[in-house]
């Protein structure tokens, strides 16, 4: 797998997307909920540290992490304690960071090794968790579908779902299983990955995409719940789908809109 280190591949853009994924004018994470990241290099990304709240968290709260380290024991089939995973990421760190990584570090330093992702937000919409935490909801994105055009252009075609697991280490691994069988069905990198009955991840080129996929994944899930007082949501077909993404305006509104 390769990726595009672009200029903006920063700490300060990783903490303009996290503030605004946390923000009080969202239902998207409180407290100390969800996680961000952002590739620096071949070698190495800034994780968000555990406990810290996204809409003020500071450059500091941030842990700079080596993929070595972390990939190595997550494409491994042994098992960890959780004490052994906490060593881990305590030792994966750069010198003088004072920080732990969050639990979920293994899973974004999968995602930023994905074509095209430099950008990854964790977070827990309270709209797209009341799809992930009920069964009608649930079958609703394991389904696949696509309900409007604008869902296609900044969503993707379809969302990658991952079955509920425990957090840290066998979440990651499931999570990669996930990625690895939507890109063997699809040919691309998902946009969108919803976790049952945990939350949402959004995966970005820039920081302003995963804001953008974020932002849109929470209005698909309040037009989804709004649907059910009319018998649930009507998808398009697989033709109409492929239709709109691939059509030469819907490009160029997406590059317009910075969308990757």
């Amino acid at each position: 797998m390769t990726n595009e280190i672009t200029s903006r591949s920063t700490i300060g853009d990783v903490l303009e997307m996290s503030h605004t994924l946390g923000s009080t004018a969202h239902s998207w994470a409180i407290l100390g909920e969800g996680n961000t990241s952002c590739r620096i290099d071949a070698e190495s990304f800034y994780v968000k540290a555990s406990g810290f709240q996204l809409r003020d968290i500071g450059e500091h709260e941030f842990a700079r992490v080596r993929f070595g380290p972390i990939l190595d024991v997550l494409y491994a089939d042994a098992i960890h304690t959780d004490a052994q995973i906490a060593d881990l990421l305590r030792a994966s760190t750069f010198e003088h960071c004072s920080v732990m990584p969050s639990v979920e570090t293994l899973l974004h330093a999968h995602l930023l090794q994905l074509t095209d992702i430099n950008y990854v937000g964790h977070t827990h919409v309270a709209s797209v968790n009341a799809m992930t935490c009920s069964a009608r909801g649930w079958d609703i994105l394991m389904s696949g579908g696509r309900i409007f055009p604008d869902e296609i252009v900044v969503c993707g075609i379809a969302p990658c779902c991952v079955p509920y697991v425990d957090p840290g280490l066998p979440l990651a691994r499931a999570l990669v299983q996930s990625v690895e069988t939507y890109i063997e069905t699809h040919t691309c990198v998902p946009k969108t990955i919803y976790l049952q009955n945990h939350g949402f991840i959004a995966l970005g080129k820039t920081a302003n995409e995963v804001i953008s996929i974020t932002a849109m994944a929470d209005k698909v899930a309040n037009i989804v719940a709004g649907t059910m007082a009319f018998a649930g949501p009507t998808f398009l077909s697989p033709a109409s789908v492929a239709r709109i993404s691939n059509r030469p305006d819907e490009h160029y509104r997406r590059k317009v809109l910075g969308l990757g």
